[in-house]
């Protein structure tokens, strides 16, 4: 029914890079239950994250590399039911949990819409697109995702328990998310597309992208410490030497050739090193914070 190319661009496994929040949201959680796990898991990453990437494809219509598809294959039109079908499917599994489950599920879903839409196009306004997308992938995604696996309501929102290490997550957002664009300069150059990158230059966005991971750094040790983790704040620290070392890797090639290294291959090590650590810390921070083991 579905044309081979409109499930590739999906982009499913792609979900594991954000995975790390919705592991951060599950270590807080006071309530743990099997079947709100599996469902929120299910919803978020095998449907509304899919349902985004496909949608944001059919109106980018890239012709070079993007998130997960090093040669993404021409997109047909099936591709845009194939993402709403995802999208309707997430909101009614989710409207299973809560409704407010259900309701986050769709602001995020719309919002992930307007950014490529373009009647709207976030991401032909760099700033705002940088805002926007750090927010919603990071701290409102946090709190959807602690919604759901508490059934809670929109309290979360308005919880500082829930928001502050939501926040911590949009600030590592805030400052990987310009790096995923630094191989696509001339693509969204051509479309139009103003992003953050672009505009900050490929060695600005690095410098960017530190300054921002500096700022992570500190206030996850705020956090933990405040928190009489200091073991957590050690593991988050060795969790985050190879990702650190990685980047200025990166950065030190760049700097003698930006054309040759600032490219795709550069950039998803990037992520898949930074989802591999992030996602090792997080399980054990789960593991010994909710001492489930114990139990």
């Amino acid at each position: 029914m579905f044309s081979l190319s409109s499930w590739k661009h999906l982009r499913i496994p792609f979900s594991f890079y954000l995975l790390p929040v919705f592991m951060f949201a599950l270590s807080l959680s006071l309530d743990l239950n099997i079947i709100r796990f599996l469902l929120v898991f299910v919803v978020l990453h095998l449907f509304l994250y899919p349902s985004s990437n496909g949608y944001n494809s059919y109106f980018d219509k890239d012709e070079g590399s993007i998130g997960g598809l090093k040669k993404p294959p021409k997109v047909k039109k099936d591709l845009y039911y194939l993402s709403l079908l995802f999208f309707l499917v997430s909101i009614l599994l989710a409207a299973l949990m809560n409704v407010t489950f259900a309701v986050m599920v769709l602001v995020y879903g719309l919002v992930s819409m307007a950014y490529s839409h373009p009647s709207i196009r976030l991401k032909k306004r760099p700033y705002i697109s940088w805002i926007v997308a750090g927010f919603f992938q990071g701290c409102f995604t946090f709190c959807m995702a602690y919604a759901g696996l508490g059934g809670l309501g929109f309290e979360v929102l308005l919880s500082p328990s829930v928001y502050i290490p939501g926040i911590l997550t949009s600030i590592l957002l805030w400052g990987s998310y310009p790096l995923t664009q630094v191989y696509q300069h001339e693509e969204d150059a051509k479309r139009g597309d103003q992003t953050l990158s672009l505009k900050l230059g490929i060695k600005g966005t690095f410098v960017f992208s530190s300054i921002w991971f500096l700022l992570g750094g500190m206030a996850f040790a705020w956090y933990f410490l405040n928190e009489n983790q200091g073991w957590a704040f050690y593991g988050f620290l060795m969790a985050m030497l190879p990702v650190v070392l990685y980047f200025y890797t990166w950065f030190w090639f760049v700097k003698k050739d930006e054309s040759k290294y600032a490219n795709y291959d550069w950039a998803m090590w990037m992520n898949k090193i930074s989802a591999i650590s992030l996602n090792i810390f997080f399980l054990w921070y789960f593991l010994k914070n909710t001492q489930i083991l114990e139990i």
